[in-house]
């Protein structure tokens, strides 16, 4: 339960801060790919085509492993939450990216947790259709 309160808090924080941009008028988040370099776009497509990584779909053979996967998944949320802070307006940065702060620290706490929850990881499936 407690594993499901820490994701929900990261995404209500992502999307309060999404709510933010749309509000404000700001086109950060645009979904065109107007901006991405040619060469990018190419790279980019070649990676679609490939499909999905194997190792995706395995599972990290021990705790420590699993552990090091999610520490660095939560390393990534709070990464995206200080970029998404600092984009946001000036007077309510300071106090996002304490909440950014609090939000991380709490969820790598509570890491070694979410193992115990999920002891053999969740496993993703590869899409048959």
């Amino acid at each position: 339960m407690r594993q499901s309160q820490q994701s929900w808090r990261a995404i209500a924080l992502a999307c309060s801060v999404a709510t933010l941009f749309a509000a404000a008028g700001t086109n950060a988040l645009a979904q065109d790919d107007s901006t991405v370099d040619q060469a990018v776009k190419a790279k980019q497509a070649a990676e679609i085509r490939r499909g999905d990584p194997s190792r995706w779909y395995s599972n990290d053979p021990t705790r420590q492993a699993r552990l090091h996967t999610l520490q660095k998944e939560i390393a990534a949320a709070y990464q995206e939450a200080k970029n998404a802070c600092r984009e946001g307006a000036a007077a309510g940065r300071g106090a996002c990216l304490k909440e950014a702060r609090a939000t991380y620290e709490q969820d790598m706490k509570n890491a070694p947790a979410q193992l115990d929850a999920a002891p053999e990881g969740v496993t993703r499936q590869a899409s048959t259709q």
